[in-house]
């Protein structure tokens, strides 16, 4: 077989490995079929014609877990939407989730995303390991390894696209279209659990859309 019949042939196997391995999850599908398990939180449609979920508010963290949805490596796409209210918007992903206290997450803080404060702009973007490691134990024990600035911050009232590289022993985030990971940690416990869900923080409500799923 020559050089370029080769090249075309690697090219259709990537195109169709691609294609095999990437999975658009539907979160109002999921929803309106109870393939959400709301923890701490109630889940709700929103907008009359995206493809959208909402979780409320209430006084602890809470999780939409994705039951059908199995994900252990790869690549987390999603659409964000907070709002530009300081300490009630904190609104991520949750994976590794081991059960309804213990995961791991990466998660936005969009009132940080105008902040004028140099100590706030570097809490814009975290990663927490629930219970064991909280964004204040790391803030105290390992500031500024967990937590970071994004140069080129979204709008905090607008959607957002977080893109996460999960890999076996680091996690890179990537926001919009930034071309550089705008947070690399490494992760603080082992792959062990295929679950994952949406997330949102302490007095915070959220909206997701537009999940895909690369592994």
């Amino acid at each position: 077989m020559n050089i370029k019949k080769t090249s075309v042939l690697l090219t259709i196997i990537l195109i169709s490995i691609n294609a095999f391995c990437q999975q658009e999850v539907s979160l109002s599908s999921k929803l309106k079929s109870d393939k959400i398990k709301a923890v701490n939180r109630s889940i709700s449609l929103f907008g009359d014609k995206e493809d959208a979920v909402e979780m409320n508010a209430e006084d602890e963290s809470g999780i939409g877990i994705i039951e059908d949805v199995e994900f252990e490596k790869g690549l987390i796409e999603i659409e964000l939407l907070g709002e530009n209210n300081p300490g009630k918007s904190f609104i991520g992903i949750a994976f590794n989730i081991q059960n309804d206290e213990t995961y791991e997450a990466i998660y936005f803080r969009p009132f940080n995303f105008v902040a004028k404060e140099q100590i706030r702009k570097e809490h814009m973007v975290q990663y927490i390991y629930h219970p064991e490691f909280t964004w204040r134990k790391l803030r105290k024990e390992k500031t500024g390894e967990f937590e970071n600035e994004i140069k080129m911050p979204p709008n905090p009232d607008d959607w957002f696209k977080a893109i996460i590289h999960v890999e076996e022993t680091t996690v890179k985030v990537f926001v919009n279209d930034l071309s550089e990971p705008v947070l690399i940690v490494d992760r603080l416990t082992k792959p062990l659990s295929k679950k994952i869900g949406i997330w949102t923080g302490f007095g915070s409500s959220g909206r997701f859309r537009n999940l895909i799923l690369k592994e």
